[in-house]
């Protein structure tokens, strides 16, 4: 019955901004619900080893779920297009295109060490082998700004290598040090994990992501002590100026 009420596929566009090294990046409706589309490129449709690409990562990606991963949900024929893998469509920016139009804040960067360091966890638990990690690839959604990875895996191992994990962390530095470059606040404790991620020596960065996100889970508690420490310093010259005589005296009845 809605097949013949309601046009299945409309309003198909090519995004071209989006494309990826084998793919090409569609917006379209499916009876009238936005969708993102992702199909082969022209050139590569019909050859055996990237059709059979495509199929391994709508499998590997189809059951994984995590709020800043973007979730596959069907792997279909779209007319005019070919097969192509079905997400739910993502309204917003790419970091890429923050960072080069100097519209990143102190909220994205609180977010790239929060959410995106939560979606790489995932990522690493699970196995899946990715595409390194860029500022193309990390989106923030129109609303609320939440951040969404794409493009976060092609195959599952049994296990990743330690080149694989360390690959991450070096890359993570190099994406939170060009965000660093595009916002005004300064940030010296961010800039030398970022130091540390990216360390020419790989055996002098991090060793871990949960080596990573221990620092930066020090960094906050550093700041949060430094907090407490000026309240607790304003309290105690409040009350040695009340205690003082100089404050003035209450007001009789």
């Amino acid at each position: 019955m809605m097949e013949g009420s309601t046009p299945k596929w409309t309003e198909i566009e090519h995004l071209p901004e989006w494309d990826e090294e084998f793919y090409h990046v569609y917006t379209a409706k499916k009876y009238g619900k936005w969708l993102m589309l992702k199909t082969l490129r022209p050139e590569l449709k019909g050859q055996e080893e990237y059709e059979k690409m495509i199929e391994k990562e709508f499998e590997v990606r189809y059951n994984l779920a995590h709020p800043h991963i973007i979730m596959i949900n069907d792997y279909e024929e779209v007319p005019g297009v070919g097969m192509c893998i079905i997400t739910d469509d993502v309204y917003g920016d790419s970091l890429e295109k923050l960072i080069r139009e100097h519209k990143v804040t102190d909220e994205h960067i609180y977010k790239l060490h929060h959410q995106l360091l939560d979606a790489l966890d995932y990522i690493q638990t699970n196995h899946l082998a990715h595409h390194p990690l860029n500022a193309s690839r990390v989106l923030f959604t129109e609303n609320i700004g939440n951040l969404k990875l794409i493009d976060v895996g092609f195959d599952q191992k049994n296990f990743l290598t330690h080149e694989e994990t360390n690959d991450d962390i070096y890359n993570y530095g190099v994406l939170l040090n060009q965000a660093l470059d595009a916002v005004d606040t300064p940030h010296p404790r961010l800039r030398k994990i970022a130091a540390k991620c990216t360390a020419e020596d790989p055996s002098k960065r991090y060793s871990s992501l949960s080596a990573l996100r221990l620092d930066l889970a020090e960094t906050r508690s550093n700041r949060l002590y430094i907090y407490v420490i000026i309240f607790l310093v304003a309290m105690i010259g409040l009350l040695l100026w009340l205690s003082s005589g100089h404050a003035p005296a209450p007001l009789n009845p």
